[in-house]
């Protein structure tokens, strides 16, 4: 028995859903014959991952650990343009964001490195204060708390 919150994002299947506090995003992925070549659907968008060549893919898109690097990366951009925006901070020219994950399978431990440049005109105070929303950025929120997964054979 599905509640109100799965209903409504189930009927809302291909929107980002706001409700009860709850952000729901939907992506579907499907993989055919061709080894690891996995193709990603939003409800506007697709792209292709694949694992590396060193690895037996075809190396046709982004690995599964460089779309998890990717959604820290790009959150923490956007993030941190919004914030300058809405401040009225225009000496921010330019934000750049690496990120590199890794994993220590045996120990069953995970590492992700953040590096922020901040292009342009900026107090030390201002700076200071992005490096503070950077990490309340909703992906680094998410992957420093608690995460749960369910998963169900359809």
């Amino acid at each position: 028995m599905r509640t109100a919150m799965e209903k409504n994002y189930f009927v809302n299947f291909h929107k980002k859903v706001t409700l009860n506090n709850f952000t729901m995003a939907k992506v579907q992925a499907s993989i055919g014959s061709v080894l690891y070549k996995t193709e990603i659907r939003s409800a506007t968008n697709s792209i292709i991952a694949d694992e590396p060549v060193s690895a037996g893919g075809m190396g046709l898109g982004f690995s599964p650990e460089e779309l998890l690097a990717s959604a820290l990366a790009s959150c923490t951009c956007g993030t941190l343009r919004m914030y300058a925006n809405r401040k009225g901070w225009t000496g921010l020219a330019e934000i750049n964001v690496t990120v590199e994950f890794s994993r220590d399978v045996q120990l069953n431990t995970s590492q992700m490195s953040r590096s922020i440049a901040l292009v342009g005109e900026l107090s030390e105070e201002q700076r200071v204060r992005l490096l503070a929303i950077a990490n309340k950025c909703p992906i680094h929120n998410a992957l420093t708390h608690t995460i749960t997964i369910d998963t169900a054979l359809t």
